[in-house]
């Protein structure tokens, strides 16, 4: 089968993204639409980060109003060799404006209403493939460039006559044709989302479409969803995509009337070249992710690698933070079988992936050269710092790392450690060393109430410093001594609490009236416990050394 023939564009254009994104996304307000030349760069601008931008990068706008800052932005960008800004709408083009713009060589692009600026820098990702590993622009599948979902549907589309959308498992939207336009409402909302409405699938769930696209090779014809003006108003054409028994997504046309049998073919072929790129799209993806991961473990290994490991993540000579992101598993019930502790590792191992994704397009945000790779369960981001900025970069990691996981929500309990700012390669495996430490202690302390989920080494220091402890004593099989350990003894054998006492008085550096509270008891019941434990473990409690011996071994040895 020969698909419909696509423009000739660079797939890092211009000309490129309008077409692809341009009428549904993107809306040129000045510029040349047929500038082909390559670009540089997707860039989000940072109004408080002075960074040099890559030549002819095209730079999202995000938070720039109108008016003067838009002047000066352009005029900024113009002179370090942008190509285009892209600005949210409604841009307002003022004479001021325009002339900048002209001035400044710079094009004007506008982001639709309703399209959020992470949605645009993962179909610009998609399109660009800035720095991608393992796809090779000289490989072709069916006459088109390995990978590139994009122009496959506008190819797809122009054998159906009729607007595509390429869709994951997940009634995700991977890529579309042109001529949206052409389609509904329901259609513009689920490309602006990325992702098929709920209320839709519910409703193709009930219709067994999904359950026919799983059975079938054959295109489903999907009947209209009336649902109000905002409507599923035009009739689809779906067609699974697979690969042997594996279901990897599938194509949807909105079509006016049902497809002669020559198209119900063409679409049942061009699903066969789809899966194709999908797999190549997703091997492509897998290589990358483990290139990055073999240069991020090397940079942060600070040996004698790390320099070209940088060079290649774009981060030599560059001051860095380091940051540490892991899930936390819940703890097991101890019920269940081999099957479903195989089931729950599959199920962490996905969720880690998930989240370091999401991690790196939220860290991205921040820095267009910022760096996450998981590695060995953890996922660890390099994040571009201005020289000079020491504590105050830091700072800013934790706040951009706290915000992250307000993001993810609730659903999933992670922690972030973040380590000082790593000047040079040395100072990087000394970093990524603090980062682990403070990851550790935000692990161990769990999801107590108030406790944040993001710290820097010397927010936990203490908590580290005492875990550290605990496992030298665990590894030399150290057991509590002294008065300590006659106490634990005395409460084993009367099953009485002590110990507790003891923990409890510590804790609260003597205050009797606090302590019997921490632990439901009368002040003067109380005293008596702390006079008995006196009695029994022989202990001083007014021996400052006593008292510190006393409170180590408690924190460190005794359970």
């Amino acid at each position: 089968m020969v698909l419909a023939s696509v423009p000739a564009l660079a797939r890092t254009s211009l000309a490129r993204v309008l077409h692809d994104l341009g009428g549904t996304l993107l809306t040129l307000v000045h510029g040349d639409p047929d500038d082909a030349a390559e670009l540089g760069g997707i860039t989000i601008h940072d109004p408080l980060d002075d960074t040099a931008l890559p030549p002819r990068s095209l730079v999202l706008a995000v938070g720039v109003g109108t008016g003067d800052d838009v002047v000066r932005l352009v005029r900024q960008v113009g002179e370090q060799g942008a190509v285009g800004v892209v600005l949210r709408a409604p841009l307002v083009a003022t004479a001021e404006v325009m002339t900048a713009a002209r001035e400044a060589g710079v094009a004007l692009l506008e982001l639709a209403r309703g399209a959020s600026w992470t949605q645009l820098a993962a179909m610009l990702r998609v399109l660009v493939a800035e720095g991608d590993v393992g796809v090779d622009d000289a490989e072709s599948l069916g006459g088109l460039p390995a990978g590139d979902l994009f122009a496959l549907a506008n190819a797809v589309a122009a054998l159906l006559d009729a607007p595509v959308t390429i869709e994951d498992r997940g009634s995700r939207v991977l890529a579309f044709s042109g001529r949206q336009d052409e389609a509904d409402s329901s259609r513009v909302e689920t490309i602006l989302g990325r992702q098929v409405p709920e209320r839709y699938l519910r409703v193709l769930v009930e219709r067994g479409v999904f359950r026919d696209l799983a059975r079938s090779d054959r295109p489903v014809h999907v009947d209209p969803v009336p649902m109000g003006d905002g409507g599923f108003s035009v009739p689809r054409v779906a067609a699974g995509v697979r690969a042997g028994s594996e279901l990897l997504g599938s194509i949807w046309a909105a079509v006016r009337e049902p497809l002669t049998e020559d198209r119900a073919t063409a679409l049942q072929d061009a699903a066969k070249l789809v899966a194709l790129h999908m797999l190549r799209v997703r091997a492509g993806a897998d290589v990358e992710r483990r290139l990055r991961a073999d240069l991020l473990g090397t940079a942060l290994e600070g040996g004698s690698g790390a320099p070209g490991a940088l060079r290649r993540l774009g981060l030599v000579d560059q001051p860095v933070v380091v940051l540490a992101l892991s899930v936390v598993q819940p703890e097991a019930d101890g019920t269940g079988d081999g099957s479903d502790v195989m089931s729950a590792d599959a199920a962490l191992a996905n969720e880690r992936q998930r989240i370091s994704d999401a991690f790196a397009m939220h860290l991205s945000a921040f820095h267009p050269r910022a760096a996450v790779a998981l590695i060995a369960g953890v996922s660890y981001g390099l994040v571009p710092v201005r020289h000079g900025d020491g504590t105050l970069a830091e700072e800013r990691a934790v706040q951009i790392a706290g915000d992250f996981l307000e993001r993810v929500g609730r659903k999933v309990h992670a922690v972030v450690g973040v380590g000082p700012v790593a000047e040079d390669v040395v100072g990087l495996a000394y970093a990524k060393s603090c980062a682990d430490r403070a990851l550790r202690a935000l692990r161990e302390r769990g999801s107590r109430s108030g406790a944040s989920a993001a710290a820097r080494l010397a927010d936990v220091h203490v908590e580290s410093l005492l875990i550290e402890l605990r496992d030298m004593v665990n590894a030399r099989g150290d057991r509590p001594t002294g008065s300590v350990a006659r106490l634990l003894a005395y409460d084993a054998e009367h099953g009485s609490s002590l110990v507790d006492t003891l923990r409890a008085w510590l804790d609260a550096f003597g205050d009797v009236v606090a302590a019997s509270a921490a632990v439901h008891v009368h002040p003067n019941t109380f005293r008596y416990r702390l006079r008995r434990l006196g009695e029994v473990g022989g202990i001083d409690l007014a021996d400052a050394d006593a008292r510190f011996v006393a409170m180590l071994q408690l924190r460190v040895i005794a359970s």
